[in-house]
């Protein structure tokens, strides 16, 4: 395991996405719990991505354009209706003072929708893990496996740490309407910005 590759990945993880932006949204309306659990989620949605690399099917996406098409719109549609819930209040932003069974369910499934509904995941993959796996490696599956599980223990670990500093500051933010409208508003506006950018990728 090399420092630029627990370097770049770490960079890669803690930049904002949608990941970031679930999970954050969980701990602000659900508390730290959920914010766990959403972070466990987003983690869950990035292994298909990782077996289509890993595998070699992420090809298929790269030059299949309706294979693409249609897995990049699912995406933008779940992207646009998280917005429209979230905006609505019945989304990610609806606070919620007890966290039932249901409600840790619907937090990781959203999650794990988010993540799975974006194409450019599988072909980031594919082009980033075997940057770090050398040409003779005798084993190249099983070192792509170990760099894949060190992906996802980093992604799960910095989400958690997103999802539990909002989880921190949710009492100051549910307490005060106007603050939880402003960011119901910035949340909702942040899924529609992240789906217009999917809408626009290109393989």
């Amino acid at each position: 395991m090399t420092l630029d590759f627990l370097l770049t990945s770490l960079i890669v993880v803690a930049s904002p996405g949608v990941g970031v932006l679930i999970t954050v949204a969980a701990g602000l309306s659900r508390g730290p719990k959920a914010s766990v659990i959403a972070a466990f989620g987003c983690t869950l949605g990035i292994v298909p991505h990782m077996l289509a690399a890993i595998l070699g099917l992420a090809a298929l996406l790269h030059t299949s354009a309706l294979a693409f098409q249609i897995l990049k719109y699912l995406g933008v549609a779940y992207l646009l209706y998280m917005a429209w819930v979230t905006l609505r209040d019945h989304g990610a932003l609806t606070v919620q003072p007890e966290q039932a069974e249901r409600s840790s369910l619907q937090v990781i499934v959203s999650a794990v929708l988010a993540n799975i509904l974006n194409p450019k995941l599988s072909i980031f993959f594919f082009a980033f893990l075997p940057q770090f796996v050398d040409a003779t490696e005798p084993h190249p599956v099983l070192r792509m496996s170990e760099l894949s599980a060190v992906f996802m223990l980093q992604t799960f670990v910095v989400l958690a740490i997103y999802g539990l500093f909002a989880a921190a500051v949710r009492d100051h933010v549910i307490t005060r309407p106007q603050v939880m409208t402003w960011m119901r508003r910035v949340f909702a506006g942040a899924f529609a910005a992240l789906g217009l950018k999917l809408a626009l990728a290109e393989r």
